[in-house]
């Protein structure tokens, strides 16, 4: 079991683009005071927040990824494409960008 914990958390303090990113151009951007790593493919680009952020402090996060997002991309992010793979989520998301 801890072997398993400590794994988890390992992964979840990585930076690294999903597969489909690859090759992705890699940006990184602080905003009020939350680390977040941008990786922009094309007309899509996937966000990651760095750190722990305790319940109630991931209110905001959605809004802030995709203000991440814009700014580092130069981009305008899609309203409402927003996505996550586990929903409710606020360590990563994709959204869809119209450059």
């Amino acid at each position: 079991m801890r072997y398993w914990l400590s794994l988890l958390l390992i992964l979840a303090a990585c930076d690294r683009p999903h597969p489909t990113m690859m090759g992705a151009v890699r940006h990184e951007v602080t905003i009020e005071g939350i680390r977040f790593v941008v990786f922009q493919k094309g007309s899509e680009a996937e966000v990651l927040r760095m750190g722990y952020l305790t319940r109630s402090q991931r209110g905001a996060v959605p809004a802030l990824m995709v203000r991440a997002v814009a700014q580092t991309t130069g981009c305008r992010v899609i309203p409402d494409s927003l996505r996550t793979r586990i929903p409710g989520d606020t360590g990563e998301a994709m959204v869809d960008l119209d450059c």
